[in-house]
């Protein structure tokens, strides 16, 4: 496999912006709440992109190319003449009917419109991070098909069903995800229990243009016009079971040292990337964070990537 057919793509927003504020209070009514689908920590700008891109370049240079999916946004510390840099807008790959849209399910099932997106490209949102060198053979296997990473639950695919009897109704996210795997299951016959790492991800960019387009097109139809996220929304992890199911992808099941979650409202941050030392992580804003917790985001990546990377201009923001 060529190393340099690899592209990554990112979603990013700074929800301090005026002009994407007021275009967002006058179309939903509201900027944020405090619920889990409309939370502050959703369209929150810690800086993570800096940081990010940072430990693209120390770990992973192979990488062809970087695409920014934003909603007519750029970060101003951005060299957007960067020879590796391209910014997208919604509007170039979003289908009319979806915009404005503030719904980042809505915006992933559309990645595979980016204009000269690569063959095999990794997707990640703003705040997750490579934490060593990495090869092309971390994220995609000898025949060129993605390693798809998920965790595994205690009761395996009880376990939510448990939650839902203690609690009545489980949060939007984890309901869209477990709704996918039941479609893979109804579809193809086999029922993935690990639930998404939360964290980078590999595709073909055909196999999830197929995904989109052909097999569960109906789905991504019913969905496209939920401009925030809701109930029933189709999650971009369907499309990896699908793989699976199909043998489009490996399964890889991980843990904490591969792949690791740092909740900003749990702290430590540092004292717990030490002790796992991962490959992946990924800062998890949530509506249980405060801002508080979210000053703490810009020092402890501060520490960890103090190197300036060729992406960002001379004048500190």
């Amino acid at each position: 496999m060529n190393s340099t057919d690899i592209d990554l793509v990112y979603l990013w927003v700074d929800g301090s912006d005026p002009r994407w504020l007021e275009k967002k209070i006058r179309f939903t009514g509201a900027v944020s709440d405090n619920s889990e689908v409309n939370n502050k920590g959703r369209y929150m700008n810690n800086d993570e992109l800096r940081y990010s891109l940072r430990s693209v370049e120390r770990y992973l240079p192979w990488i062809r190319k970087i695409f920014i999916v934003t909603d007519d946004q750029c970060p101003e510390w951005l060299v957007k003449e960067h020879p590796k840099i391209q910014l997208v807008d919604h509007k170039e790959i979003l289908p009319e009917e979806a915009l404005p849209c503030f719904n980042s399910s809505v915006i992933e099932y559309y990645l595979y419109r980016i204009p000269g997106l690569a063959e095999r490209f990794l997707f990640a949102n703003d705040d997750m991070f490579f934490n060593k060198p990495l090869t092309p053979d971390f994220f995609f296997n000898e025949k060129g098909l993605p390693y798809v990473r998920l965790k595994r639950k205690l009761l395996g695919r009880w376990h939510y069903q448990v939650k839902l009897l203690l609690r009545g109704r489980l949060g939007q996210y984890i309901s869209t995800v477990i709704g996918g795997a039941a479609l893979v299951k109804e579809r193809f016959g086999i029922y993935y229990s690990g639930i998404p790492h939360h964290n980078i991800d590999a595709y073909v960019t055909a196999d999830y243009r197929h995904a989109v387009e052909q097999v569960f097109a109906e789905q991504v139809a019913s969905s496209v016009h939920s401009h925030t996220r809701q109930y029933g929304d189709l999650q971009r992890s369907v499309f990896s079971y699908y793989a699976l199911a199909v043998g489009r992808a490996e399964l890889k099941y991980v843990g904490r040292r591969n792949s690791l979650r740092l909740n900003l409202y749990r702290g430590k941050f540092m004292e717990r990337l030490k002790r796992y030392n991962p490959a992946l992580f990924c800062l998890n804003d949530s509506q249980r964070v405060k801002d508080a917790d979210r000053m703490m985001v810009k020092p402890f990546l501060e520490e960890l990537f103090p190197e300036k990377s060729s992406f960002e201009t001379s004048t500190r923001s």
